[in-house]
């Protein structure tokens, strides 16, 4: 799942948590959004009459800005802009965002996606979704786009310092290391868009919380994992869109904050700021790292997985390939998370080496073809996976109709749209779905005559834990077999 808009949920229900350490200021009621100005240009928009922002948010801004530096080691090299927004102004630059994110073609392909492994409902309109779905959280945010600094002028006066701090630790990082490059490095791997973000994300909650905790420091505290995953579970209900939003939206919209800043804390605890500066050269590749962060300090270089395109769907005339991915860890486990249990995500996805899928749409009915191939650390996770890929079709396709006996390391049934099949192969499972009904029998011998990866697993040790839930403590160490 592609990484999405940036959401400040988290900021948010910290706010709410450790608002009394956060010094009390008054808002202005300022009535229309000021033209873009320079922090320390002389203009803010507190204390002052009309629209005119006043000296009091410049010199916070311009304080806060000077902290950010001095806590993270990263200087400032150039001058930050902001502009003060309302409500529907905000909503007005998401989707800008959005649309300078994502082309129209890459919404229609997130869409097809999410669809075709049963996420969202037929009829989802994910475009408008996504506009109210980071509208409501919004609280504030840095394009590095335009080096401008959003103040949203709705959100509490207390919220305003722990807002700027994080965002402008972005600015920060957008001066030093480039988000722009450096978040969109591998748009076609979904995992490692999404293990980026987690870092960029987790470092910016990092610094946030250093800055509230001083004197102390934020490498020698407890798990801050532990802390903000329930203490943000006990904030959605004051967001209805968010609360009412998939399983998959609200844990992947969560997971930068909440697994990302458990694992800036643990770079910390290792080697301070100037250590968690230079992973931003050595960066995570993907979202293991931050369910196991000791996989990442290990160096462990997972086994590429690879899956060419089937020649029985290559033929067809009105298939297309739309997509070419990877779900990850992280992906993996939203998958299972919300079509079976956040129980069996936990317990499946820690075993995740790699994956890679095909999909394709039909031009003429929009109907897609999924094909995909995961490897696994052990052969019982391995069927683990294919009783959950077996359950999970079964619940997407309640129309399917098995045929021939069945077997233990082959599930082959057949519905409306055609052919789905799943198969067992050691450490791997294979599986195809939406497959016309005559290329079932060629695409489960392509899928068959796919030569096992050798896996050799790069690293200090070779070892994963089980995946924990956004709060959770990781569980026991598990070898790889």
């Amino acid at each position: 799942m592609r990484s999405k808009p940036k959401a400040l949920l988290g900021l948010i229900a910290l706010a709410a948590m450790l608002g009394a350490f956060v010094p009390r200021r008054t808002c202005a009621q300022a009535g229309t959004t000021e033209p873009a100005k320079t922090v320390g240009s002389g203009a803010s928009s507190r204390g002052s009459s009309g629209d005119a922002p006043s000296s009091a948010l410049r010199q916070e801004a311009q304080q806060i800005l000077k902290q950010m530096s001095q806590i993270t080691g990263l200087p400032i090299r150039s001058q930050v802009h902001y502009r003060v927004v309302s409500h529907a102004e905000a909503q007005r630059d998401i989707l800008r965002n959005l649309q300078s994110q994502y082309t129209p073609q890459e919404f229609h392909i997130q869409d097809a996606m999410l669809k075709a492994f049963g996420l969202v409902p037929a009829n989802f309109r994910l475009r408008h979704f996504l506009i109210s779905f980071y509208t409501e959280q919004a609280a504030g945010f840095y394009d590095p786009r335009t080096k401008t600094m959003y103040i949203a002028r709705w959100i509490p006066d207390a919220m305003q310092p722990m807002v700027l701090s994080h965002e402008l630790t972005h600015a920060l990082q957008d001066q030093n290391f480039g988000l722009e490059k450096f978040l969109y490095a591998h748009r076609q791997n979904d995992d490692a868009s999404a293990a980026r973000q987690a870092l960029v994300e987790g470092y910016a909650t990092a610094a946030m919380l250093q800055r509230i905790i001083a004197p102390a420091q934020l490498g020698n505290f407890f798990s801050i994992r532990a802390l903000l995953g329930p203490m943000l579970a006990g904030q959605i209900e004051q967001f209805p869109v968010f609360s009412k939003a998939p399983f998959f939206f609200r844990y992947e919209s969560l997971f930068p904050y909440v697994a990302g800043a458990g694992f800036a804390q643990q770079v910390l605890r290792r080697g301070g700021w100037k250590q968690l500066n230079a992973t931003f050269h050595d960066p995570p590749e993907t979202t293991k790292d931050f369910f196991d962060p000791e996989a990442y300090f290990r160096k462990l270089s997972l086994p590429k997985v690879t899956l060419p395109q089937p020649k029985a769907l290559q033929r067809l005339k009105n298939l297309s390939l739309l997509e070419e991915n990877t779900l990850g860890e992280l992906g993996v486990y939203v998958v299972v998370g919300q079509l079976i249990s956040q129980a069996e995500a936990r317990q499946v996805a820690s075993g995740w080496l790699g994956d890679r899928y095909l999909l394709y749409e039909n031009r003429q009915n929009g109907h897609t073809t999924l094909v995909g191939r995961t490897l696994w650390t052990s052969p019982s996770f391995a069927k683990e996976f294919f009783k959950d890929e077996e359950a999970m079709l079964k619940k997407k396709y309640p129309a399917l109709q098995p045929r021939g006996k069945p077997r233990q390391d082959v599930f082959n049934a057949t519905n409306a749209d055609g052919r789905v099949m799943v198969l067992l192969r050691g450490r791997e499972v294979l599986w195809a779905e939406g497959i016309p009904r005559h290329r079932g029998r060629a695409v489960l011998k392509f899928l068959r005559s796919l030569p096992s990866p050798t896996v050799t697993i790069a690293g200090s040790g070779a070892r994963v834990r089980p995946s924990p839930g956004l709060g959770s403590k990781a569980g026991r160490s598990v070898r790889v077999k």
